[in-house]
């Protein structure tokens, strides 16, 4: 089975890098970080006229069949433009509105924003910026609730159910899976252009060898996301997905937290983007597939392998 990109795949990759680059570059993040409601709690952060420009570049249609007005590419696609949004920390319930593509009147164009009840509990992201709620009828009632990530406004709703919506349970935590590796693979660079511009005893502090180390282990661990996400792309396989979220979590994470270490002092500073990467990687940990139900899904499918070889 080959697993290396299509010259078509690379330029789907670019053009939504080029896209979000020109429409979602830093100067947007530091903006919409900058006017958004203290400690996360309710408000809004999704740009409407971004969201509707992502519905006609296909975004949100791209795997919809032509017949149906989509773009008709698969999962391997979906997840190369997912894992640039995630680079980029776009927010706004992404995996949610594609996954309602088709389904929710207006979702496919970017004209409605579709949220889901993908977090435990009765917590709910954008629910006061939604439309709908994937896979319910109507909108619950709710209300704001604190959030470490200000892009990821939170509301508390006794209406939520809970769980993610089982038909799309595992293309959404493939794409979030996607969104997280997106995230790793940008800590990685930032890591690593501080390490080479920051200096100390007249050298790059990218010189010493514990930096080098902990670079290389963001790499690493980066890399080995990505070799499990494409591969889940291709598969579709339920415990390849589950291993691909658990690989892009700990990636995201722990990236974030190297990166951290790497910046020193300046990266627990507001100005830096480095918190923002470990924020939002926090809250998508919890989204679609948390580590614990990965690791029993993957536990049970083990335990089923190994007796049906005995």
């Amino acid at each position: 089975m080959d697993f290396r990109l299509t010259r078509d795949q690379r330029d789907l990759r670019a053009g939504v890098r080029d896209l979000l680059a020109g429409r979602y570059g830093r100067d947007a993040l530091r903006s919409a970080v900058s006017s958004a409601p203290a400690g996360g709690a309710g408000g809004a952060v999704v740009d409407r006229g971004l969201w509707r420009e992502l519905g006609e570049a296909g975004f949100f249609s791209l795997r919809l069949p032509e017949s149906e007005g989509g773009v008709g590419l698969g999962l391997p696609e979906a997840v190369l433009v997912f894992e640039e949004a995630g680079r980029a920390l776009l927010p706004g319930p992404l995996v949610a509105t594609h996954l309602a593509a088709g389904v929710v009147p207006g979702a496919a164009s970017g004209s409605a924003v579709v949220t889901a009840f993908d977090l435990g509990g009765p917590l709910v992201a954008y629910l006061g910026e939604a439309d709908a709620v994937l896979g319910a009828t109507g909108l619950p009632a709710g209300e704001p609730a604190a959030s470490v990530d200000p892009l990821t406004p939170l509301w508390k709703s006794p209406g939520a159910a809970g769980v993610p919506p089982s038909p799309y349970r595992e293309a959404g935590a493939l794409l979030t899976a996607a969104l997280q590796l997106g995230s790793a693979l940008r800590t990685v660079e930032l890591a690593v252009r501080y390490a080479g511009e920051r200096e100390q005893f007249g050298q790059p502090v990218g010189a010493f060898q514990a930096v080098k180390h902990l670079c290389a282990e963001m790499l690493v661990r980066a890399e080995v996301a990505r070799t499990a996400v494409y591969a889940a792309a291709v598969t579709g396989d339920a415990a390849e997905i589950a291993a691909a979220k658990l690989l892009a979590d700990e990636a995201a994470v722990r990236g974030a937290r190297d990166c951290l270490q790497v910046h020193g002092g300046m990266g627990f500073t507001w100005e830096a983007d480095v918190h923002l990467h470990l924020k939002r990687a926090w809250v998508r940990a919890e989204q679609w597939r948390t580590a614990r139900e990965a690791e029993e899904l993957l536990a049970t499918r083990l335990t089923a392998e190994a007796g049906c070889s005995e």
